[in-house]
């Protein structure tokens, strides 16, 4: 008995000691949580309810991708450049940029340079009448958008609807004030009428919302149930309530308002990067007919005929690289054309050419899949990568409310550029095509370019410098005021490229930028910067006009006088997203009597 009365003594003592610390613990929070709210501490919790509280863009400019990983289509992991600041303002890309080093003259047929043309869609603020500190905050989050979504954004407002729901945003706005107003009515005393009131009225306008999007979904009755909605509000107005509870309710609903929207942009631009990346219908009928026709009817083999033309190193050869037929199959000039491109459409693309020829051009298609090539690697030929494409957005941190961002586009070789020189051995100069690109005027003056030692004639963007770059580039060596450049029109010097091993060079670079785990665009895009970095030759931008893929403002003139039109970006000509009225000039070439073309609707 003794020993059961000791244990029992213990006990009681220990539930008495932890009922101690508790109430010491909870005197401690209540001294705490006031002088918090007193130093203002809490406005650093998140809330999107004020103006003062929303987050500003850090001072960085970044790079990403806006065609590859479509399940990073809206994530921050994208970024492969982060936390350096922008000292240059950007110009578009092929649109007279000045250059430091020696530009190429025009070629023969007159092409005057235009200036850069501004994108009218960005400025929402102009189409609607807004004041000018409005306009700026508008545009300023179209820009954030761009930053974030890429060319999603241009294309979401030049299609934007203008939807008929005056009434229906009348609705919600009562509804949230209804809702802020209710929790404070509810625990007044002898107040349940108007709680109730106020009850039935928001599962009323509730239900009909959850039903109506516009101003026609409406029930017929609905102007009675504002009616009440706004009676119950004015009597709830009546009574004196907590400002700081209304408030709350207030911010509640903001945040979920917000999180709500942020998931349906999201959702969209997902589902636009979806549509960029699937190949339309038309085209993949269109590659299955050529290919179970090129089986069915084996055409005469033409190998032999083209031997000699496709390694005349005295001829002009031009190098496409492409998995869609129809991209590479526009008229250029009466030259040596060679098309890579991979086992997949191989042979579609084999019959594609033999039944169309274009005047006395020779044109090889090549598997690149297939080929075998000295001291290389088999894991690098198994794929064909395509010119990589990238989006760069610049921050600046000048401007008082909101950081202004630039959106540009560019495109840079791939992995598989840097076979060009062991795939054609015996060829001195090759120019490079993307098969983006629509070529309208002769590019003969090209080949008669003094390059001077360099090995990449490339349109030049010098409002990106690599000393802006050099947080992303890493330590290596490196001249600060070389200028980014682009790929579409490339005019490449391979005897030079193999004095220089530069394949070897571009082999080691991404050998040691693979270990930061970064996609194979992202080391490309690294590698290639370095790679030819002082060996860039700038051509004079009138030679090419870039980003009919992603800029609804670029001035129609402007484009009749390019000598080469480059659909970078995302809105590619042959997709249902291209742009309307850049698709004439891409879509003229196609002929509209040929039987694979008219069975598949490519034309239509």
């Amino acid at each position: 008995m003794k020993g059961g009365a000791s244990s029992y003594g213990y006990a009681a003592k220990r539930r008495w000691r932890g009922l101690v610390i508790g109430v010491l613990g909870l005197v401690i929070l209540s001294m705490l949580v006031p002088l918090v709210f007193l130093l203002g501490l809490h406005n650093g919790f998140r809330s999107a309810g004020y103006a003062s509280e929303q987050q500003r863009p850090t001072s960085e400019s970044r790079i990403g991708y806006d065609k590859y990983e479509v399940r990073d289509a809206w994530n921050e992991s994208e970024d492969v450049l982060r936390n350096f600041t922008n000292k240059a303002k950007n110009k578009t890309f092929g649109r007279g940029s000045k250059h430091d080093s020696q530009a190429t003259e025009v070629p023969p047929r007159s092409i005057t340079q235009s200036p850069p043309i501004r994108n009218q869609n960005t400025n929402v603020g102009a189409a609607v009448g807004l004041p000018l500190y409005a306009k700026d905050v508008v545009d300023d989050i179209g820009k954030l958008c761009e930053f974030k979504f890429g060319s999603y954004c241009h294309w979401r407002q030049e299609h934007r609807e203008e939807m008929k729901d005056t009434m229906v945003k009348k609705l919600k706005d009562q509804l949230f004030v209804a809702r802020a107003f209710y929790p404070s009515i509810a625990k007044l005393p002898r107040q349940d009428k108007l709680s109730r009131e106020l009850k039935l009225n928001i599962q009323e306008l509730e239900r009909v919302l959850s039903e109506s999007t516009t101003d026609v979904d409406l029930p017929p009755q609905i102007a009675k149930k504002l009616q009440r909605m706004e009676a119950a509000i004015a009597k709830a107005k009546l009574f004196h309530v907590e400002c700081n509870n209304v408030d709350k309710k207030l911010r509640q609903i903001y945040d979920m308002t917000e999180d709500e929207a942020n998931f349906h942009m999201k959702q969209s631009a997902f589902l636009y990067q979806l549509a960029v990346q699937t190949m339309p219908k038309s085209l993949h009928c269109l590659s299955m007919r050529l290919t179970v026709e090129y089986f069915r009817s084996p055409p005469n083999d033409m190998k032999l005929s083209m031997a000699e033309k496709s390694t005349d190193p005295m001829l002009h050869h031009y190098v496409i690289f492409s998995n869609n037929v129809l991209a590479s199959s526009v008229e250029s000039v009466n030259q040596a054309f060679h098309v890579l491109t991979d086992e997949q459409n191989y042979f579609a693309m084999k019959l594609w050419f033999l039944r169309n020829t274009y005047k006395e051009a020779t044109v090889q298609v090549l598997n690149i899949e297939s080929l075998k090539l000295d001291n290389h690697s088999k894991a690098t030929l198994l794929h064909l990568s395509l010119p990589e494409e990238f989006r760069v957005s610049f921050h600046s941190v000048d401007s008082p409310l909101m950081a202004p961002i630039r959106t540009e586009y560019m495109s840079i070789f791939s992995h598989s550029h840097y076979l060009l020189p062991k795939i054609f051995q015996n060829l001195n100069k090759v120019v490079v095509l993307d098969d983006d690109v629509v070529v309208q005027q002769d590019l003969s003056a090209l080949w008669s370019l003094d390059m001077g030692g360099k090995v990449n004639a490339a349109v030049q963007f010098c409002s990106l410098r690599l000393d802006q770059l050099k947080k992303y580039l890493g330590e290596n060596s490196y001249n600060k005021n070389s200028c980014a450049w682009m790929s579409g029109l490339n005019v490449i010097d391979l005897a030079r490229w193999r004095d220089l091993n530069l394949t070897e060079t571009f082999q080691r670079l991404a050998q040691e930028m693979t270990t930061r785990e970064e996609s194979v665009e992202a080391v490309a895009l690294r590698a290639s910067l370095l790679s030819f970095e002082g060996l860039i030759y700038a051509i004079d931008g009138a030679w090419i006009l870039s980003g009919l893929g992603h800029d609804y403002g670029i001035d129609i003139e402007a484009i009749s006088k390019a000598a080469i039109l480059h659909y970078n970006g995302n809105m590619k000509p042959w997709l249902e997203l291209g742009i309307p009225k850049y698709k004439h000039y891409w879509k003229k070439f196609l002929s509209r009597e040929d039987q694979f073309l008219s069975e598949c609707n490519v034309n239509s």
